[in-house]
């Protein structure tokens, strides 16, 4: 019996990771025992290239090779972790997958929605999401919250022109998705 695989998506700020850690109580309540995984990370491979990735000191970091590094991550992900754990019938929940990639990486860092879909579709090996629930909140309100929360990483200290543009991203990548996603006021 396959599993279901769900993902939450939104711009930095929108609560993905908090938000993810409640479903999956929910669900454990209910008698459920999902598994929630993050990206970038979630294997020793993956959490090297997260380190990489989220270090601050890498600020002139290539978009081209921001994008293959998330790839690589999340490859190592659904091989080692989504898939199997998919294919024995468990409810996965990843803060974050292959759209945001599409937009960070695709809209904001300016490389093309479908040739990181293309790169994408090759790393994952065909996993796609069941369900995606995408946080939507502006720019703004995003980087308020995490104003003084903890030291941003990398990505996170983005120009807020960036982070516009990962917003406007996720409304285009939401046209063009052949996932179900739902939109939650985040």
């Amino acid at each position: 019996m396959a599993g279901t695989f769900i993902v939450l998506e939104g711009p930095d700020g929108a609560g993905k990771s908090t938000q993810a850690r409640r479903l999956a109580a929910t669900l454990e309540a209910r008698g459920t025992m999902p598994l929630l995984v993050r990206e970038p990370g979630g294997t020793p491979i993956g959490e090297r290239v997260r380190a990489i990735l989220l270090d601050a000191e890498h600020e002139t970091m290539d978009a081209r090779t921001e994008l293959l590094l998330f790839m690589a991550s999340r490859a190592q992900l659904c091989r080692e972790v989504i898939r199997p754990a998919l294919d024995a019938g468990r409810v996965v929940i990843a803060d974050r997958f292959l759209a945001s990639s599409a937009v960070y990486q695709g809209v904001a860092g300016g490389l093309g929605i479908e040739i990181v879909l293309e790169i994408g579709r090759f790393a994952t090996g065909g996993v796609t999401p069941d369900l995606t629930i995408f946080l939507d909140l502006p720019a703004e309100v995003g980087m308020k919250r995490l104003a003084g929360e903890r030291e941003k990483d990398r990505i996170e200290s983005k120009s807020l022109d960036y982070h516009r543009r990962v917003v406007a991203g996720y409304a285009k990548y939401i046209q063009l998705a052949h996932e179900r996603i739902e939109r939650v006021n985040a």
